[in-house]
């Protein structure tokens, strides 16, 4: 088959193949020390060596025989397998151990992402490599007599543009993302208050009272330890949540691979989660990992290594949970968790850590706003994940 699967509209003609070494043609030029000296990042292209003396790899006084790179043309390191090749994102001059080849009349977007594709790599390269496991070579012909996809110059640009365009989309959701995170840092160190305060650095409008300082075991009304059974296959209605179960980094359930417990659950009623439970990894590398329990996860019922605080009505939940999120609570866990064997902390211990309280209505607010920062988070990661989805499926589908 000549053509891929999708197509931009107006583009007809069959595709080519064309040996790799017919479309790059492989130059070396050397006395341009006046450009900047670049490294090789794989997977991220080319990087300025010299924006920190502590990157700088090279002997500055053998810059004359340093190889000039032009933007955008490819390089490939013969002892790098692994990486494939990859695009100057500038002009610059690299270590004479790379081989560096130009294209008439081709986007180097249009090739990059399929030189780093597992179906350049892995299946055509592969043929083209020898040496032993930790020393193998690039044959530099016969990477050159690889057949690689040619389409038209202006096929090829409509195809970056549009793998440009998802890039954009990629890092822009991605830093929001990030910048949101680095907000909601932020604002923990600022909305509750330091040791010795009774106010924090921000607060609301409308709120001056001081905030006391409570335990664990009074917000909360019990702490109870989970079903200490085995899983099973899903059954479609009972689900449950242990300590691999929830995300590292948003503390959200994580419903990819659910399953049930493997018990009969007639007078487990105990054991299921309601609306605002807060869950506590008790032991193992995760120790301390905390997860707020919301309606909209369904029946769930929480595992043995968890143990589970049911907030007091006169507390709100999210602010407790968010209260679980800060360096003090992390620092605490770390000093409690400390055991001879793996580190744990029991219930009578998280009863034990403190934390301060305003009114009630100040803690819905804060919580709230929390609350909202964790769904752009969760939105743009998500948004995120998906255009990712998208681009490899493209990729898939938009080469022969």
């Amino acid at each position: 088959m000549n053509t891929p699967k999708i197509r931009f509209k107006g583009f007809t003609d069959d595709w080519e193949q064309r040996k790799l070494g017919d479309v790059f043609k492989e130059y070396s030029e050397k006395h341009h020390e006046e450009l900047p000296a670049l490294t090789i990042v794989q997977g991220g292209g080319t990087i300025f060596r010299e924006e920190s003396d502590r990157s700088l790899q090279y002997d500055k006084s053998n810059l004359s025989g340093y190889k000039m790179v032009k933007k955008d043309d490819f390089i490939v390191h013969l002892r790098s397998f692994e990486g494939g090749l990859e695009k100057a994102n500038s002009d610059g001059i690299i270590s004479p151990a790379y081989h560096t080849m130009h294209g008439d009349n081709v986007d180097s977007r249009f090739y990059y992402p399929y030189f780093r594709s597992y179906d350049f790599i892995n299946r055509k390269l592969v043929a083209h490599v020898y040496g032993i496991r930790d020393g193998r070579s690039i044959d530099i012909d016969g990477m050159k007599s690889i057949e690689i996809p040619y389409t038209s110059y202006e096929e090829q640009k409509t195809i970056g543009d549009y793998l440009d365009s998802l890039d954009h989309l990629i890092t822009l959701h991605q830093r929001k993302c990030d910048e949101t995170k680095q907000l909601k840092k932020f604002m923990l160190q600022k909305m509750f208050p330091k040791n010795g305060e009774k106010n924090p650095e921000i607060r609301f409008e409308g709120f001056t009272d001081d905030w006391e300082q409570r335990k664990f075991g009074d917000i909360a009304s019990s702490f109870e330890y989970g079903l200490n059974v085995a899983a099973k296959e899903y059954d479609g209605e009972n689900k449950y949540i242990r300590i691999t179960d929830i995300d590292d980094n948003t503390h959200e359930f994580l419903t990819d691979s659910l399953t049930s417990p493997d018990i009969d659950l007639t007078g487990a009623d105990n054991y299921k989660l309601i609306e605002g439970d807060i869950l506590f990894a008790r032991t193992g590398a995760s120790v301390g990992k905390s997860y707020i329990y919301r309606n909209s996860d369904g029946l769930v019922y929480y595992a043995g290594f968890l143990i589970r605080a049911r907030i007091k009505e006169e507390c709100d939940a999210e602010f407790v949970f968010q209260n679980t999120l800060t360096d003090r609570y992390n620092k605490y866990i770390a000093v409690t968790s400390q055991r001879s064997g793996q580190p744990g902390v029991n219930a009578q211990e998280y009863a034990e850590f403190e934390i301060k309280v305003p009114k009630k209505e100040e803690q819905t607010k804060i919580g709230t706003y929390f609350r909202n920062l964790d769904h752009l988070i969760t939105l743009h990661q998500r948004k995120c994940e998906k255009l990712k989805e998208l681009k490899k499926f493209m990729l898939q589908n938009m080469f022969v």
